[in-house]
């Protein structure tokens, strides 16, 4: 049987520690690090319980600020877990193709998730339901 210890992986592990803390970290690589693992994760976990509470509860709950407000963190969610997705397909695989096309890959995730925060945004914060009405609107059947 194979077996690694610890001890063959240190220089390894050494190595790998000193690449990431000489790369200079830009404000665009949304899965940088540590912590960008820990907030998307954070994030999938919100959005698996708060999506569907949200959208399974009775309008006479969530209307108002409370439909605003949670249309808002969904709106924030979606568009943050998207965008650090993204850089992780950045990083996987668009190195492949070009490393020079990295950085401009990253800027247009950034865009992506802005203009997905814009969007649903102004969706959460409109008069006529909110995320919820314009979801639920897809399955309607439209007034004659």
């Amino acid at each position: 049987m194979f077996r690694v210890s610890n001890r063959s992986l240190q220089p390894i592990r050494n190595r790998i520690n000193q690449q990431c803390r000489s790369k200079s970290s830009s404000p665009l690589e949304g899965d940088a690090g540590n912590l960008a693992t820990h907030v998307h994760h954070k994030m999938t976990t919100i959005l698996s319980i708060v999506t569907p509470i949200y959208f399974l509860s009775p309008d006479s709950i969530t209307t108002g600020i409370v439909d605003k407000s949670v249309g808002l963190l969904l709106a924030f969610n979606v568009s943050a877990h998207s965008w650090i997705g993204l850089n992780y397909v950045v990083t996987d695989y668009v190195p492949k193709v070009s490393k020079g096309l990295v950085g401009p890959a990253r800027a247009v995730t950034a865009g992506i998730g802005a203009v997905t925060l814009l969007g649903l945004g102004k969706v959460a914060l409109n008069d006529k339901g909110g995320l919820k009405g314009v979801v639920l609107g897809l399955w309607k059947k439209k007034e004659e």
